[in-house]
């Protein structure tokens, strides 16, 4: 799941319910899975693919026997490199965590050093490490108040374009998010959505993996003072327009995502309804919304529909959670036709399945699959 931020203000230009076609799996597809060499095998270890670039190579995560995070590169030849930033510490839940990469191969993301406190770094493709902070980054005390914010300290680099520019979060002393945007040059510039909240856990996020374009517009979200989760689209200028999903509850912890951005504006995520149901969102960049459900989404609590990606010509991936609890992949085309699909080895019970995380322009999807052990395994789909 991303992580995200800003205000509400919606202007509905139009509304599409989606009854769209639900594609039977594609025989032609190929997937295989892959796992990082010292990858862990216990339950919440193993092997976790963020993103893929249109020349096919995938980055992500591994996480080792001692619960310690590694970063890794693998190429269109399966070959699997290794890194770590420098600083990352060594023990249980610390070390090296990629979020993004780009069509160049360059890398951003963040590493947690031995005091628990997350630190920005970039990598270049020959593999030289940058580490940054954002200027008031800090170790809050206290949880967030929603189940959909993943508690965190310092700066993350959460997504970076073409160009080199990353944008990213960064959580202050009191706990709070803030959103930024550094330059190529190491220039950061803070900014927060109208109506963030300012307690513990809110604040102002930004979309993980994708959530920067090319023209450097930024998706995002963000949490405000009730808990409730509101998505916004930052423009070049700073601009910020804050929207939410037709349909959105407005309880804690409900409310609207946005879980990443293409070259031509247009947004997908999901939107918590007053059931805590997941469902899916398009929008388009005149603020027409698309509203869909994959057929075999549960209808019960934290169940349902969660699109997490998309790429240039308007191609969705993500996950939809059946009645059992269970992840399942699926691929939305730009017409709407859905595929659905399991990896191999893919675990069946509540927390287990197949969790596609993003798509190159190809529809080359990669992402993760959780086996009946609760360990993780990278896969990797070819059309």
């Amino acid at each position: 799941m991303r992580r995200i931020g800003i205000l509400m203000l919606v202007l509905f230009t139009g509304l599409v319910s989606a009854a769209l076609p639900q594609a039977k799996a594609q025989t032609k597809a190929q997937i295989i899975t892959f796992d990082a060499p010292g990858a862990g095998t216990g339950a919440g270890q193993g092997t976790l693919g963020f993103g893929v670039t249109p020349a096919g190579v995938i980055m992500g995560e591994f996480i080792d026997a001692g619960n310690v995070a590694h970063g890794f590169v693998r190429s269109k030849d399966g070959a699997i490199t290794q890194f770590d930033a420098p600083g990352a510490g060594t023990s249980h839940g610390q070390g090296t965590v990629p979020n993004s990469i780009n069509p160049a191969g360059v890398i951003t993301g963040d590493y947690i050093d031995a005091n628990g406190l997350a630190h920005g770094f970039v990598r270049a493709p020959d593999g030289p490490i940058t580490t940054f902070d954002a200027p008031g980054a800090g170790i809050p005390s206290g949880p967030p108040c929603s189940p959909l914010i993943i508690a965190s300290t310092g700066t993350q680099g959460a997504s970076i374009n073409p160009a080199g520019a990353i944008a990213g979060q960064y959580v202050d002393t009191s706990g709070v998010f803030h959103g930024f945007l550094r330059a190529k040059d190491g220039t950061i510039t803070p900014f927060d959505a109208p109506g963030a909240g300012t307690g513990t856990g809110q604040g102002t996020f930004v979309t993980f993996g994708d959530g920067i374009n090319p023209a450097a517009e930024i998706a995002g979200a963000y949490e405000d003072a009730n808990c409730v989760l509101h998505p916004f689209l930052r423009a070049p200028d700073g601009t910020i327009i804050p929207f939410d999903a037709p349909g959105a509850g407005t309880g804690t912890g409900q409310g609207t995502d946005n879980s990443g951005i293409n070259p031509v504006g247009t947004v997908t995520s999901f939107f918590t309804d007053a059931s805590d149901v997941f469902h899916g969102y398009v929008r388009a960049k005149d603020g027409t919304f698309t509203l869909f459900d994959v057929t075999g989404g549960g209808t019960g609590p934290f169940q349902g529909t969660e699109p997490l990606g998309l790429n240039a010509p308007g191609d969705i991936v993500g996950a939809f959670i059946d009645a059992n609890g269970a992840n399942h992949g699926f691929l939305r085309a730009k017409s709407g036709a859905i595929t659905k699909f399991d990896a191999p080895g893919a675990g069946t019970a509540s927390g287990q399945g197949t969790i596609p995380f993003l798509n190159n322009p190809a529809d080359a999807i990669t992402g993760f699959v959780i086996d009946a052990n609760g360990v993780n395994h990278g896969f990797l789909r070819t059309p």
